[in-house]
């Protein structure tokens, strides 16, 4: 008897109580470890484009307040495929320039065009900041339930057993409550890191767009000065 309670423990392993599991509780388990691959795959993706955006933000702010005239940073920004901060000033420059060649009279509308292209460069950056991390959230949030759910199936597959071979003995049992529980533990590790890497990557992702709409408002403000520049000597002459 004990030679059978060793041999029945040692086989109550991971990969054993995998196995050993119902249908259903196996495709819980893989759907959730699928899950859980699919969160560090956007964990290592956030982390390095995060990392490459603040390091494409600093550049740039150094590049642009360094005293280089705008026309020149437009010039070298304009054939390129931007992003952030270069983005956001290669479209305020193309509405620029496009309402001046079209002889821009009116300062508030040029100035609302401005802002409004700026606008909706930012929105697309954030959007893209943003991205995959609803997927974050969703694992998070639905993962333990999943797991429970699976678990659910586990300890009503063990009792049907126990009526079934008409034994309460604990040895009996344990292996179904194991593989049971196994799909909780698996919902778990797929939904903490998860959790973690979304409150995190959205507050990075906030704080990214926050940099580049305080220098949205900045570089609306240095065009808001040029355009009066600009069109105060055409209305003078108007007048």
């Amino acid at each position: 008897m004990e030679q059978v309670g060793l041999a029945a423990t040692s086989d109550v392993t991971l990969w054993s109580l995998f196995m050993q599991a119902g249908l259903v509780v196996k495709l819980v388990m893989l759907g959730l470890i699928a899950a859980s691959v699919w969160t560090w795959a956007i964990v290592v993706d956030k982390s390095l484009n995060y990392g490459r955006v603040r390091r494409q933000l600093d550049s740039f702010e150094q590049v642009f307040w360094s005293g280089q005239s705008l026309e020149e940073l437009y010039r070298t920004l304009s054939d390129r495929q931007t992003s952030g901060m270069g983005a956001i000033f290669v479209s305020a420059m193309r509405e620029w320039k496009k309402s001046f060649e079209r002889g821009a009279r009116a300062p508030i509308g040029l100035q609302m065009r401005i802002d409004r292209a700026m606008d909706v460069t930012l929105a697309r950056e954030s959007e893209a900041l943003e991205a995959r991390l609803g997927s974050l959230a969703t694992i998070g949030s639905a993962a333990p339930f999943i797991g429970l759910f699976g678990t659910v199936v586990g300890i009503m597959t063990s009792f049907q057993a126990i009526a079934g071979s008409k034994s309460t003995n604990l040895a009996v049992v344990a292996p179904g409550i194991a593989e049971a529980l196994l799909a909780t533990a698996i919902g778990l590790l797929a939904a903490i890191p998860a959790v973690i890497a979304y409150n995190k990557f959205t507050a990075d992702a906030g704080k990214l767009s926050a940099r580049m709409e305080a220098f949205a408002d900045e570089f609306s403000a240095i065009l808001s000065r040029q355009i009066d520049e600009k069109l105060q000597p055409s209305r003078q002459a108007a007048q």
